[in-house]
Order: structure tokens, then C-alpha cells, then sequence
């Protein structure tokens, strides 16, 4: 992977979107965090995430299909997504 710098950043993690999947961590680590933006809004001239669905992903591919997925949860807005995606991923380095 290439160094972070090439990538957009949210408190030191990799952002990288493609369509309206967004990944946030470092593929290095156990964990990454992927969110599906499944409906939007317009604010003013501007488009906005509305509805937002995460999961805590391992980046062990090796594991079986349903041992992947750590934790799940649906957020309203970008923000509060990338805020307990923050947090999750935090509390695992803590550990």
C-alpha cells in the first residue's frame, strides 16, 4: 500500500472512496471500517450523506466469510459514521 500521504486523511486514517463505499484505517491493520452511503440529501447546492451503514471489517481474508465482520451499525450522516468508525478502530489499538 502506499504511504498515507497519497490518500485523504481523517484523524491520521486512510479515507478512500470509490462510488458510495468508503473505506477508513490502514489496510496494514486487523481492522478497517466500511461504509455504504444508501441515501442522500440535498442541502442547498450540495449533495449530503443521509443514511449511512458501517461495518468493522477484518483485512484477514484468510478468515471464513462470517467471522469477517466484527461490528455493524447505521448512521444518520457522514459525520456520525466517520465518528464511531473513529471510535471503533480506536478502541481496538487501545486493546
Amino acid at each position: 500500500m502506499p504511504n498515507n500521504e497519497s490518500f485523504f486523511l481523517y484523524k491520521g486514517r486512510p479515507l478512500v472512496r470509490s462510488g458510495k463505499t468508503i473505506y477508513y484505517g490502514d489496510m496494514n491493520d486487523s481492522y478497517v471500517v466500511m461504509m455504504q452511503i444508501h441515501s442522500q440529501k440535498s442541502l442547498e447546492d450540495l449533495q449530503v450523506s443521509d443514511s449511512v451503514s458501517l461495518q468493522m471489517m477484518s483485512t484477514d481474508l484468510t478468515l471464513p466469510p462470517d467471522k469477517l465482520i466484527l461490528k455493524k451499525a447505521e448512521k444518520q450522516g457522514l459525520y456520525q459514521a466517520l465518528d464511531i468508525a473513529s471510535v471503533w478502530l480506536d478502541r481496538l489499538h487501545k486493546s
